[in-house]
């Protein structure tokens, strides 16, 4: 019996083979390092169930296909939801982040006698 390592590893480095994609250009578009996309491809690392959704999205597969016999590629409709999924997850992400900084920040206003010593939160 096979692994899941193996498994994973192969299915990568086919997809990525089919996508004419190197290992350096998988990594900037799962966000992660080559290195890590080699160890991966290596079984020398496993990765946690997001960065498997990354690499699928990626790859334009479902995640469960990537320890899959045979690959079957997304359908259109699938890849775009999955995209607006992340991409609204981004977005979020962004405001949520800005928002806390906002609301560490201090906003000086100049008083009406020259005087900027008043903070408004």
């Amino acid at each position: 019996m096979t692994g899941l390592r193996t498994i994973l590893a192969l299915n990568m480095k086919e997809q990525r083979r089919l996508l004419r994609l190197t290992q350096s250009q998988l990594a900037e578009r799962v966000n992660t390092s080559t290195n890590y996309i080699a160890l991966i491809e290596t079984e020398k690392k496993f990765p946690k169930p997001e960065m498997l959704e990354r690499i699928a999205v990626a790859l334009g597969i479902d995640p469960p296909a990537l320890f899959a016999a045979e690959i079957r590629p997304l359908t259109e409709t699938e890849t775009l939801a999955k995209a607006e999924k992340q991409i609204l997850g981004d977005i979020n992400n962004f405001i949520s982040n800005r928002i806390k900084q906002l609301g560490q920040e201090t906003l000086r206003f100049p008083e009406p006698n020259g005087d900027t010593d008043h903070k408004m939160v």
